[in-house]
């Protein structure tokens, strides 16, 4: 995989989805650790602030915000990309960031599926599809 796809695919993992909250961690080969999340909004935060830390893909429009952000440049590879969530994993490659939005594409790595999504709502939508589907098949869900 070249760089610039290693600087935007996030690694998602899902340990659990309860009333349409997710649960679980994500990372990045050029993120020191991986980062736990317990909710959507946590997820989505996460991932905006380290595509901000990375300033890849950079963003057409800046987010506005009550606080200033400090950018840095990226860290060295890390070969955090093999970790699998307990009920599902998702790769999230972010092309854009524009319009204050990310657009990209979602791959559920379980079902080998890949599908394009052109804002965060949509990529939340298919998030929740594939994890209403585990999460029906799975019993210990």
């Amino acid at each position: 995989m070249k760089k610039s796809e290693q600087m935007r695919s996030m690694i998602v993992c899902v340990d659990s989805y309860q009333d349409g909250v997710p649960k679980g961690s994500f990372s990045n080969a050029y993120l020191d650790e991986t980062v736990s999340f317990e909710s959507l909004t946590r997820l989505l935060t996460g991932i905006e602030n380290r595509l901000e830390e990375m300033n890849f893909p950079q963003a057409f429009e800046s987010i506005r915000r009550f606080e200033t952000f400090a950018k840095s440049e990226p860290t060295e590879v890390k070969e955090n990309m093999l970790k699998r969530g307990k009920l599902a994993t998702f790769t999230v490659r972010i092309l854009f960031r524009q319009n204050t939005s990310w657009q990209g594409y979602l791959m559920w790595m379980e079902k080998g599926r890949e599908e394009s999504f052109r804002s965060v709502l949509e990529l939340i939508f298919l998030m929740d599809s594939a994890l209403s589907q585990t999460s029906s098949v799975d019993p210990a869900a």
